[in-house]
């Protein structure tokens, strides 16, 4: 509980501080440099992810996620006092943006390594259903703190809000016991560079009867989910008049049917034929996203919407689990920065597409070809007999 009442933490103080940033950026700048002050965090965590992954399995998901959020915290609090002492303009906030994104690079991969150690590989499901409720809540949250620091005492305030929540993480990891895992022995640690470990382990991963499907399989479901349900919902919800409160109602209900999912896996522990139920999963998901686009009114929308945070939020906690329990303890840093780079890497690529295709063809056409690419992730997962049988430890 101690984990993750730590993860939580830290999840409510990353919601907290992009409000801060984004509202910072707002009254520093036009709104085309607060938007490239926001974006300019993705940079480094793309192009860096992968070392972070090397970094987190040489030095141990624990010590990297503990260090990831002390830098994390003394930055925040850093500009929070700068800007309670004076207006420093675009180029801090910028600046700290590269430096959250740098420490994510290394953070996203520990993070993901880190349950393996919290919990036994039968609980690993359990534990990815909490990570989902954790997430859920924070998102809730995160963004009315954030507002309420910056309607108190501005974006100084918020950043300081932000910077303890995640301090609050530090004392609370340090307290978690860890399971030892087995080390890579084939290796011999003087022949050790970063650069052969990140060859290896994308060796390893290409060569995984499972690993290697399930990680293409996660990549075609984000890249098909992730531009309806972001750009795409606002272009439905303007073009049939539901309004900034009609889209609200939709990814409330989508959150509703996440967390229900994450619940679900919270009591349950292990859901048995994970492979094939990831593959339903996913290709149910991606009907409701296709579907979506013909709702006739904000109910319909949001109650299509409930279904696809259901069967994604499914979907995605099983994924996770199998990357987990599949995985050779020695490799889950890498592992976790491959599936990383393919969910906030490339997943995000498709908004612009999915935009611009949209002003070409209309929503319709754009959310049914959107549905079909998810549903290729299910697909894939079918064909493959070995990830199709793979199963959760008992």
């Amino acid at each position: 509980m101690r984990w993750l009442g730590a993860y939580t933490s830290s999840m409510i103080g990353d919601n907290v501080f992009y409000i801060a940033l984004s509202w910072a950026a707002v009254q520093a700048g036009t709104p085309s440099q607060a938007g490239l002050v926001m974006a300019v965090s993705a940079v480094p965590r793309a192009l860096l992810m992968l070392g972070g992954g090397v970094v987190a399995d040489r030095f141990g998901p624990r010590r990297v996620v503990i260090g990831s959020d002390a830098v994390r915290c003394a930055a925040v609090l850093t500009v929070a006092a700068l800007l309670f002492a004076a207006s420093p303009g675009l180029w801090l906030l910028a600046l700290l943006a590269v430096v959250f994104g740098t420490v994510d690079a290394v953070f996203m991969p520990a993070v993901g390594a880190l349950p393996a150690r919290v919990t036994g590989r039968d609980q690993l499901a359990r534990v990815q259903g909490m990570r989902g409720l954790a997430i859920r809540f924070a998102s809730v949250v995160g963004a009315p703190l954030g507002g309420l620091g910056v309607a108190l005492g501005g974006s100084a305030a918020a950043f300081a809000l932000a910077g303890m929540l995640i301090a609050v993480s530090v004392p609370l990891l340090i307290s978690v016991r860890m399971r030892e895992l087995p080390a890579d022995d084939t290796a011999d640690p003087a022949d050790r560079t970063a650069w052969r470990d990140l060859r290896d382990g994308l060796r390893y991963i290409r060569g995984h009867r499972v690993l290697a499907p399930l990680i293409a399989a996660i990549a075609l479901g984000d890249l098909g989910f992730v531009g309806p349900l972001n750009v795409g919902l606002t272009l439905l919800a303007d073009r049939r008049g539901w309004g900034a409160s009609g889209m609200g109602w939709v990814l409330a209900a989508f959150g509703v049917g996440a967390g229900a999912a994450g619940l679900l896996l919270t009591l349950r522990g292990r859901l048995p034929r994970a492979g094939t139920l990831a593959a339903v999963a996913i290709l149910g998901g991606s009907v409701a996203i296709g579907a979506l686009a013909f709702a006739p009114n904000v109910v319909a929308a949001a109650g299509v919407a409930l279904v696809i945070g259901l069967l994604a939020g499914l979907s995605g906690a099983l994924c996770g689990a199998l990357l987990q329990t599949q995985s050779d303890p020695a490799y889950l840093g890498r592992v976790s920065a491959v599936g990383g780079i393919v969910s906030l890497g490339l997943a995000p690529l498709s908004m612009p597409l999915t935009a611009a295709a949209i002003g070409w063809w209309g929503t319709g056409p754009v959310f049914v070809t959107s549905a079909a690419v998810c549903g290729l992730g299910g697909v894939l997962v079918l064909c493959v007999r070995d990830l199709r049988r793979a199963e959760l430890p008992r």
